[in-house]
Order: C-alpha cells, then structure tokens, then sequence
C-alpha cells in the first residue's frame, strides 16, 4: 500500500492510501492537510496506517510545523493514530466540539485539547476553519465537520461515502453512490436531525467536498448536499 497525496485546493491536500483487502473491491482512506501558517491535520488514520500517513505529511511540510490535528468524531479510521501524531508533532493541538472532548478526546489524548463550540474558527493564518457540530451526522454524538472558509472546502467525513477506488478529484454526481453505498452499509441513521443538518451544510455552498471515502468532489456543493438531504426527508425511519 502506498499514501498518495494530491492537492485538491489552494494549500489543501489529500492523503489517500487505498485498501483493497476491505470490502468487495476495496476501499480508500483519506486524511486532509491543510497547509498555512498554522497547518491542520483532518483525520488522524488508523494506527496501522500511521508510518504511510505520516511520511505523506513530510512530503508537503516538517511534522514539527503541524499546529492543529482535530477529526469528525471517534472511530479507528478518524482517531485511531491520535497519540502517535501528537507524539511525533510536538507542537500540535487537538481540537474537537465540546461534545468530543467532554465524552473521550480529554480523556484519550496525551495532550490537552482545545475544545470548539459550533461554528467557532480558528484562524490558520491564510485559511481559516470553522467547526460545525453534526451530532450523529454521519454518525456518533461528538460528530462534527469542517469547513475551509478561504476555498469554500467542507470536509466531509463519511457522508458520501463510496466504495472501491478513487481518484483525487471529480466533478460527476456523488449523491447516488452514497446512498447506494448507505442501502448496502447502513451507518448513517436516518433520524430527525439528517435532513436539516444536511441542509445547513449545503447553505455554506462549499464548492469543494473533501470526502473521507471516496474522491474529492468539485462544483456545486449546495445540490451535492441538498440532494443527499432530499434522500433523507423521504427515507422512512427503521
């Protein structure tokens, strides 16, 4: 296996090491590394994935230049490598929603996090990111996304997941393979708090989404979400 890393806007880069052992034809994992005077690290990585992951970022920059690490929510493939990050970037903080540092990050990292409220931002010099708490959205209590205000990315996380491999970018239609992907994987609960979550996103109009599963989607953002959200109106609760 091998990381690749492709630049999928100004200064943002992604980190994808695809996996063909997992699911029927494979599976990628993708973290984001946002690249300013205070660099972020999106998605941590399993552990096992941390050397590949790690020598990606040094591709871009020095690890000891890293300034912030923070994730979606708790979950192998988004926090499994926490501590082996914030042992080899010393200067790094994690960050998290109030939610996540109150129920595990406080608890399970070997450094004192910085707690968000929602829509709090961090200014990165350059970029600027601003937190949203996404309660169960894709999935989990502490789950929340992140949006790069200066490019219009959201990182996305799991929603619009797709199976097999991807390529760095693409501009075709993500919302039918994720909710093919979601009928044979259900992990997203189709709850109360889907359809208008999904639609507060699709009102920052992100032009990019930086999908943790699949390739990063360039164009209309808003129709990406509110399409995933009308699937979510209309799904019946089971």
């Amino acid at each position: 296996m091998k990381t690749e890393v492709s630049e999928i806007a100004a200064g943002i880069y992604r980190l994808s090491t695809f996996v063909p052992q997992v699911g029927p034809n494979g599976f990628t994992f993708n973290q984001f590394l946002i690249d300013a005077d205070e660099p972020l690290l999106f998605h941590y990585g399993q552990r096992s994935l941390f050397p590949l992951i790690s020598d990606a970022v040094k591709r871009v920059l020095p690890l000891e230049k890293l300034r912030w690490t923070t994730c979606s929510h708790v979950e192998s493939d988004e926090a499994g490598a926490l501590n082996q990050w914030l042992a080899a970037a010393p200067n790094a903080t994690p960050a998290h929603g109030l939610i996540g540092c109150n129920i595990w990050l406080t608890d399970m990292a070997d450094r004192a996090p910085k707690p968000l409220k929602n829509d709090e931002t961090i200014d990165l010099g350059g970029k600027k990111v601003r937190w949203l708490d996404t309660p169960h959205i894709p999935h989990n209590w502490d789950a929340g996304l992140l949006y790069e205000e200066t490019t219009g990315t959201l990182f996305s996380s799991d929603l619009f997941t797709m199976m097999g491999p991807a390529e760095p970018t693409t501009e075709s239609d993500i919302v039918a393979p994720a909710i093919d992907t979601a009928a044979k994987v259900p992990f997203m609960p189709w709850t109360p708090q889907a359809e208008p979550t999904l639609r507060r996103l699709a009102a920052l109009a992100p032009t990019t989404i930086a999908l943790m599963h699949g390739p990063t989607f360039k164009g209309d953002g808003a129709a990406a979400l509110n399409g995933l959200a009308d699937h979510y109106k209309k799904a019946p609760l089971s």
